[in-house]
């Protein structure tokens, strides 16, 4: 829906500026999904997601400014240095727990919990990507037949009857720390449908996962959306015994990309923030593992598509990708995606015909053995 920026403060304090892009100024839909982010941050306060600095939603181009955390992406960590071990992984999924308690006691959830929406910073993660949050009672702004997740963090519920709901950030976040725990997509690789199918009918792959983690993530990821635990019953499962920022594995996950953040100059036009002003600055986009959009304003913007920096990654709603291009090992869905659900139809309805196929065949080798 737009670009994120780097932006600096008159003292120098760094912040990140999510600028909606020109194509959706005039579109209902995306207005008010972009209003109801801000809606959110303003609304959720946690130690774990990046505070709302400032807005502007009355005159276009319309933004909103947040806290920038630097840090890479859980994403991009492990598709640079492989799995994570166990005890991180389990310090991770507590304290990641502990970040959905502090946002559904608002009436808030996520919606979009994956790898490329957490950010590894040096007192713990942060969540981001705030852009399809919403509370369980608001109406949804997906078109009708389709449902908004990414194929194989989406909950089966979501997928099935766009279903929203704590739980289903719950089995995110199950998906989210078995990714983490393997290097691996949580229910492998293939089209959106193929992926999608496996969450809803397949099993997670969990393979080397040490047992007691496995368990945690077993039961987060159960179909019955009433089996699976809550987030303060995680939190109590995993136990952790000291913060990730005193965890030296942890700590050295992190380190392998603990560069400066470095912001150069040059202003952005058209946006003034009060209190990062003077000016707001774009980071020229390095070589991006995807296609550039189009600058706004004819700036060089850091945008939803091309990473901040080789150490930094922008907390607003537009999750940053890693510099490094992703294998198809390691792959896993880089953006929201919008599914048709007439697919699925469609899917249901190959496997109803081979099975009546395979019945009629079996009827006739029965009625030949019996004559």
């Amino acid at each position: 829906m737009g670009s994120v920026y780097l932006g600096r403060t008159p003292g120098g304090r760094p912040a990140a500026i999510k600028v909606i892009g020109e194509q959706f100024q005039q579109h209902p839909e995306a207005l008010a999904r972009f209003r109801r982010e801000v809606d959110t941050l303003r609304t959720v306060r946690s130690a774990y997601t990046a505070a709302l600095i400032d807005c502007e939603l009355s005159t276009p181009p319309y933004w909103l400014a947040t806290e920038y955390v630097p840090g890479p992406t859980l994403s991009a960590t492990i598709v640079k240095s492989g799995a994570l071990p166990a005890a991180v992984c389990r310090d991770l999924l507590a304290a990641l727990a502990e970040a959905l308690t502090d946002i559904h006691i608002h009436g808030v959830c996520h919606r979009d919990i994956k790898p490329q929406n957490v950010i590894l910073s040096a007192t713990g993660p942060q969540l981001i990507d705030f852009g399809i949050a919403r509370r369980p009672e608001q109406a949804g702004l997906t078109q009708v037949g389709k449902t908004v997740g990414t194929p194989g963090f989406a909950a089966p519920e979501m997928l099935t009857r766009n279903e929203v709901g704590p739980a289903a950030d719950v089995f995110a976040l199950g998906a989210t720390i078995a990714f983490a725990a393997t290097g691996r997509p949580p229910f492998g690789e293939g089209s959106v449908t193929t992926v999608s199918y496996r969450s809803i009918h397949g099993d997670i792959d969990l393979k080397g996962v040490e047992e007691e983690l496995a368990a945690l993530i077993s039961a987060c990821v159960v179909r019955d959306r009433r089996r699976r635990p809550s987030p303060d019953t995680i939190v109590a499962r995993c136990r952790p015994e000291t913060t990730l920022a005193e965890n030296p594995a942890y700590q050295t996950t992190i380190g392998q990309r603990s560069d400066s953040v470095s912001v150069p100059a040059g202003s952005v036009p058209g946006v003034s923030v009060p209190g990062v002003s003077a000016p707001v600055v774009a980071v020229p986009a390095p070589t991006p593992v995807a296609p550039v959009p189009a600058s706004v304003s004819g700036s060089a913007p850091v945008s939803a598509s091309a990473p901040v920096s080789s150490s930094g990654t922008a907390s607003a709603s537009a999750s940053v990708p890693a510099l490094e291009p992703v294998t198809a090992a390691q792959a896993v869905p880089r953006t929201t995606q919008v599914m048709e659900l007439s697919s699925w139809n469609a899917l249901n309805g190959h496997a109803v015909a081979v099975v009546a196929v395979l019945g009629l065949v079996l009827v006739i080798i029965l009625g030949i053995t019996l004559t």
